[in-house]
Order: C-alpha cells, then structure tokens, then sequence
C-alpha cells in the first residue's frame, strides 16, 4: 500500500501518541487518534517548565509544542471520551470504538484542560451554571461504532503508582507527605512551593525516591528510570525559588539518564544534600512537620529527621487499561506487565511507557522510530 493513502489508528493521546500521530501525518497519512480522557496530553502535560538560569531538558516544553502541532493538524482526526472496545484483523483493521466513561462532570462542574492548547480548553455538565466561552457538554464528546484502519499504534501509556500502597509514609493521612505531580499542581495554582497545609514555604524539604520501584515486596523490582533526573530538576527549582531551603534527598542509587545528566547531577549535588538510604516511616509532628525515620547512612543505627514537606517519588507502573488492551489487540505483555513488542509485519505497534518507562525525550524518540516503522508497514506488501 501506498503510504500516502494509508490511514492509521493512534490509541492514547499522551506525548507519545501525539508523536506518533504528528510525524505520521507529516507523510500525509491520515490520522485517528483515540483518547480515553476529555483532554489530550496524557500526564506530560500536567508537567511544568523546570527551568532555572538554563534549561534543565525536562521536556515539559516538547509536549506543549506537540500538543498546538496535533489540534491544529487537519490530516488527525481527534475522537476524546473513547476508548477501544473491539478489533477484528480484515484486509486492515476493524477498530471498534465506544464512549468511556471516565471524567464524568459533576452537575454544575467544570473539568479544565491542563494546557491551553487543549480544544476544548473546557468540558462541563449539561446545565452548568456559569460555563466558561467556548466550553462543551461532556455529552458531546466521545466517538461510537467501527472504524477501518490499515494499522494501530499503541500509545496508552502508563498509571503512577498509588502511594497508598506505602502505607508507612501517610499519603492522603498527613497533608506535607505530597507526590511529584501534586508538587507540580501546586506550583502551577500558586505562582511558587508551598505547603498544602497552611501556604507557608517549606524550609526542610525531603524527596524519597523510588516510591513503589525496585521494591521486592511489591513485587516492582523495574527501575522507573525517570525519578532521579525528575525529582532533582524539581529539587533545584525549590533551591532556585528559596537559596535558603534545606533540601534532601534519599535514595537506593542515582540513575544516570540522558547525556546532559552527568553534568547536571554534579551541580545539583552542590545545592541539595544526598542521602543514600530509604526511610522507612513518617510520622506528624507539631506546627503540620513531619518526623522522617530511617537507617542513618553511615552508622546503620536508626535516625529521625524533622521535615517541612516530603515529597514522593512515585515510579512509573504499567497503564490501567494495559490488560484489556493486551487482550483486545493480542498483544503480550512481558513480565513486568507493560505490553511487549510485537512482529513488525503484525499491523500493530506499541509506543512509548505503555511498553515500560521512559523519560519525555525517550518517549518522543521511540513515538518517532514507530512511526516510520508504521510508515515502512503500510508501504510494503501485508
């Protein structure tokens, strides 16, 4: 098949199906892209520019970039509030698509898309007082029937891992105990770090790494490979915003990840102070602060450190639609339970975290490596 007269089905609408879907339709080859949510950006977008006297390669940037290029792009045909619910293999593909039901509006409520370059920028219920210009029904979004493909690629990405499965660490029990994304909400809706306790400026800050990674008794024994660059990146804004802040950092190792990373981590070493152990529990304290114990590093006798914030290096874990997309699509999932690769003359691709963790730039490479693999697919004989 020519490739110009090809059309292909993107499922999922992070930076990696936005990818994929942009560099597939600069081939003019024609596009649907299927997100489950009401807004395209998947988490990345929620991210925010971690930029201090230079640019720190977070890729919150890429994804904005991305995003403007996609809604604006007439060869992609946007289905939001749908997800895939059957496929049947014919000369192509019989995709079968259906409302979700995630993100459903309170009566009154307003959801808002994380970026303005989200269209719509806003999705309210039917009868909501007050809506925002330009905002639509929520009734209104979601595609239903079956629609002829000539490939897929796999874009559903990946779900943090739920805190809660710490118990020991008190998230959603102790206010200060917050994640990386919360961090990032917090930053966005107030101009700055504070405490969600009492909007004051934390002083003594704690990240604790690999939350729900290369944890045995939970059975992830994967490295999330994002975590370290990630947090430190957030740990230097925090410096860059209050150079009075004492911030720490406890850790299993540093991952080293993207050429720059070496250099980065040098400097940042000069800002924040490293401790290499995982604490074990944490405990309030008066004034909202927040008592850290852990095996002191040196000694290995048991320690305690007073915090004003500790924040939550969640690890990336496989997306929760993984299963019924495996089943659905036929595709393997390996033993960490994101999906496997699979045979290049199958019609079907995966990109990005939904075949395990990745930063954005890796993602945004590895979107781009299957689209021109589904570029040579639709290109020769099936």
């Amino acid at each position: 098949m020519n490739s110009k007269t090809g059309k292909v089905m993107v499922i999922g609408g992070g930076i990696a199906g936005l990818t994929a879907a942009w560099e597939l339709s600069r081939q003019n080859i024609n596009v649907e892209l299927v997100e489950k949510s009401c807004f395209l950006g998947g988490h990345s977008i929620g991210f925010t520019c971690k930029a201090t006297d230079t640019c720190k390669q977070c890729g919150a940037c890429s994804v904005e970039e991305m995003l403007a290029n996609v809604v604006n792009e007439p060869l992609i045909n946007v289905h939001l509030r749908t997800e895939v619910c059957g496929l049947e293999k014919k000369d192509g593909f019989s995709v079968s698509l259906a409302k979700s039901a995630v993100e459903e509006v309170a009566p009154q409520g307003v959801l808002k898309g994380f970026s303005h370059h989200n269209s719509p920028l806003y999705v309210v219920a039917d009868g909501a007082a007050d809506a925002p210009e330009g905002a639509v029904s929520i009734d209104t979004l979601g595609s239903e029937g079956a629609v002829d493909v000539d490939a897929v690629v796999v874009a559903t990405g990946y779900t943090p891992f739920d805190p809660n499965l710490k118990g020991t660490y008190g998230y959603d029990k102790w206010d200060n105990v917050i994640t990386g994304l919360d961090l990032e909400n917090i930053i966005r809706e107030n101009g700055s770090l504070v405490r969600p306790s009492d909007g004051e400026k934390p002083k003594r800050i704690a990240f604790i790494q690999c939350v729900g990674s290369r944890d045995e008794r939970l059975g992830n024994l994967w490295c999330s490979e994002v975590c370290c660059p990630y947090a430190m990146r957030m740990a230097g804004v925090a410096k860059n915003a209050d150079p009075e802040a004492e911030i720490s950092m406890f850790y299993i190792d540093i991952q080293n990840s993207g050429k720059e990373f070496p250099v980065f981590y040098e400097k940042i070493k000069e800002e924040i102070r490293f401790v290499r152990t995982i604490p074990v529990d944490i405990y309030p304290l008066e004034g909202d602060s927040l008592e850290l114990r852990h095996m002191a590093e040196d000694e290995g006798a048991p320690s305690s450190e007073q915090f004003d914030l500790v924040v939550l290096s969640v690890g990336i874990m496989p997306g929760m639609d993984t299963a019924k997309i495996s089943e659905i699509l036929n595709i393997p999932v390996n033993q960490d339970g994101f999906l496997d690769a699979v045979p290049g003359d199958s019609g079907v691709f995966v990109a990005g975290t939904a075949g395990g963790p990745g930063s954005i730039a890796a993602t945004i490479a590895g979107a781009g490596n299957v689209a021109l693999a589904t570029m040579n697919y639709l290109g020769g004989s099936k």
